[in-house]
């Protein structure tokens, strides 16, 4: 299985991704503000049109990734622009499976139209969460990936199907953590609904971002330490100040001594 591991082998802080979910407006409504996240993050997760996005936001959004250096990455999901993509679903598997191939070729369409390419994929919302335990799912993701074709990475939750799948698929699995999301003690995000699942305090976030990364840990919802070994780290762009919140993030890490770049 290819995990890309973020230890590095003498003991040092190892490099650390900074992603941020980007491109989700449609039409005439936006959300997040993406100029100014891709002036600070190395990878940008393109809602690919099911939870958000629409064509002109995706090339959009890939003509400027390319401009700036960004590292381009499909961001996958259920077929549920009304509620953002994060209300569960049952989808068969192999609808599942051509649905993320499907995202996948459009984003790529624009991509490489701005002369980069899509590199990676990461699920969004209910499907990224169903996909850490769920088989049937993580696997039908990963076949959708397949059948897009590519060496494409896949970013998933520590411990996931998800990256077990990609990983037995061949395929560079890259762990990843949340810089303003509440973690459980087994290592996995607090459901949004719950009370404290999104960490609002910029202060907090960045303390606990600086933690992740240098130490490996976090402090779980109910004030225990749990580990979590990451590669990449994610800042909403829905977030309010989102990109407020990554210059600070950014910058903390570096002062920490982290070398921010985008997964090898």
């Amino acid at each position: 299985m290819d995990v890309m591991d973020p230890t590095d082998p003498e003991g040092r802080t190892a490099p650390m991704d900074l992603n941020a979910d980007l491109g989700e407006g449609f039409g005439h409504w936006t959300l997040t503000d993406d100029d100014a996240l891709l002036d600070c993050v190395t990878s940008a997760n393109v809602a690919c049109g099911f939870h958000a996005g629409d064509a002109s936001v995706m090339r959009r959004v890939c003509d400027t990734a390319a401009a700036r250096g960004v590292r381009i990455g499909a961001q996958v999901a259920y077929r549920d622009l009304a509620g953002f993509g994060r209300r569960s679903m049952d989808v068969p598997p192999a609808e599942l499976t051509a649905e993320v191939a499907y995202q996948i070729g459009a984003l790529r369409v624009f991509a490489e139209a701005a002369g980069s390419a899509v590199s990676y994929v990461k699920p969004h919302g209910a499907l990224y969460n169903r996909a850490v335990w769920d088989d049937d799912q993580a696997a039908a993701v990963i076949e959708g990936v397949r059948l897009a074709g590519g060496e494409l990475a896949v970013l998933g939750l520590p411990g996931s199907r998800l990256l077990a799948h990609a990983g037995a698929a061949g395929l560079t699995a890259v762990t990843e953590a949340f810089a303003d999301r509440a973690y459980t003690p087994e290592g996995t995000l607090v459901p949004r609904g719950e009370p404290g699942a999104v960490v609002h305090d910029a202060d907090e976030v960045v303390r606990r971002s600086v933690g992740m990364a240098v130490d490996g840990g976090v402090l779980g919802a109910d004030g225990s330490r749990t580990a979590v070994a990451a590669r990449s780290l994610c800042v909403h762009g829905d977030t309010p100040g989102a990109a407020a919140l990554a210059r600070r993030v950014r910058a903390a890490l570096e002062a920490a001594g982290v070398t921010v770049r985008a997964f090898a």
